[in-house]
């Protein structure tokens, strides 16, 4: 590996590791050599990617391999910068959830520069070399928010909320919300009244996106098709603000506890559950097992991504509602019974 003195901007990046990052050293590997894996997240703001860093790095650690972890706060020239730094740090791997999907295929061409194999998690990068993309089918996850909202709603004004145009997930999500929509839409029963995609996934957008909606409509909102919980918090907080909370159908994504809350008290209808240990830990155990040029089994399933067809490994997302939050997030460990069901008296929570 070369040694490369730091840019300006690559200085200012290593001082936010600093404060974002995490190391563990569990101990070295065969032949007394640490194995270094490079975690590089968009964002740590979120509840979702504390629990994908946290269980990523418990289960690297269980390998024998130390982590590094380095978060952008949704800005793709910090990332780029941050990857350039974990790779000057000599990581084995390198592991991107990227911000801007097209953008950090420089990140890819770096890391082959310098013999490091890239896996792009959960968001796929486009446009590069990148070697394996772990993740949810995430046009299956636009298909069952679409599909849960039509059952319960199949008239009436929809706002569809997507999260940032610069995500490839957030594409994916949209298209697989108009696969379900269009049908309703081509026969007049469903009416898209907005549609818009909110910059770097920030509630305080859906919140203006919703009330402008909800001005220029008169207040006639049937369905609200919102890509993650986070929006979907954004949103009902306008529906709120005009006495709407509860009687407009909302999705969302994530399982956040927030999230759960709002399903238990009838705000939001459901979540989009993605067990992230899974992920986490399949992701961790190939790259550990790359860095040790190990074999793994290679996904059979390819995506292309506009350079090539990338070995993909898709994991099968779960709709949650009131109905199931016991049998899911909860039986699953995701949330305690107890935090999801704060609101409600003792004696009227489920049993599980």
């Amino acid at each position: 590996m070369r040694w490369r003195a730091l840019t300006p901007l690559l200085a200012v990046a290593v001082a936010a590791a600093l404060a974002t990052g995490c190391g563990h050293r569990p101990g070295a590997a065969g032949g007394g050599r640490q194995l270094t894996i490079g975690l590089s997240l968009d964002t740590l703001r979120e509840e979702r990617w504390q629990r994908d860093r946290d269980m990523f790095v418990g289960r690297c650690k269980e390998l024998g391999a130390r982590v590094l972890v380095q978060a952008a706060n949704n800005d793709e020239v910090v990332q780029n910068a941050q990857a350039e730094n974990l790779l000057t740090q000599g990581v084995d791997v390198l592991v991107v959830a990227p911000h801007n999907s097209k953008t950090a295929a420089t990140i890819v061409e770096a890391a082959h520069r310098a013999g490091v194999p890239v896996i792009a998690y959960d968001r796929l990068i486009s446009d590069s070399d990148v070697d394996l993309y772990l993740s949810f089918d995430n046009e299956r996850v636009g298909q069952l928010q679409a599909a849960y909202a039509v059952q319960r709603a199949p008239k009436g004004n929809y706002v569809v909320i997507g999260g940032s145009p610069a995500d490839n997930n957030a594409l994916l999500y949209h298209q697989g919300e108009v696969k379900v929509l269009q049908p309703f839409v081509d026969r007049r029963a469903i009416t898209i009244i907005t549609d818009q995609y909110a910059a770097d996934w920030q509630p305080v957008e859906a919140l203006k996106i919703m009330e402008n909606a909800l001005t220029r409509h008169d207040n006639r909102v049937a369905a609200v098709v919102a890509a993650n919980d986070g929006l979907a918090g954004g949103a009902i907080q306008a529906l709120a603000e005009q006495g709407l909370a509860g009687k407009v159908v909302v999705t969302g994504q994530d399982a956040e506890l927030s999230a759960c809350q709002r399903i238990v008290a009838g705000t939001q209808s459901m979540t989009v559950y993605k067990p992230i240990k899974k992920l986490a830990t399949k992701a961790a155990e190939i790259a550990v097992a790359m860095a040790r040029k190990q074999a793994f089994d290679t996904p059979s399933r390819r995506l292309h991504n506009g350079f090539k067809d990338v070995p993909s490994l898709l994991l099968e997302p779960v709709v949650v509602d009131r109905d199931n939050l016991v049998s899911t997030v909860i039986a699953d460990g995701f949330h305690p019974l107890d935090q999801v069901y704060a609101g409600i008296p003792r004696a009227q929570r489920p049993r599980r």
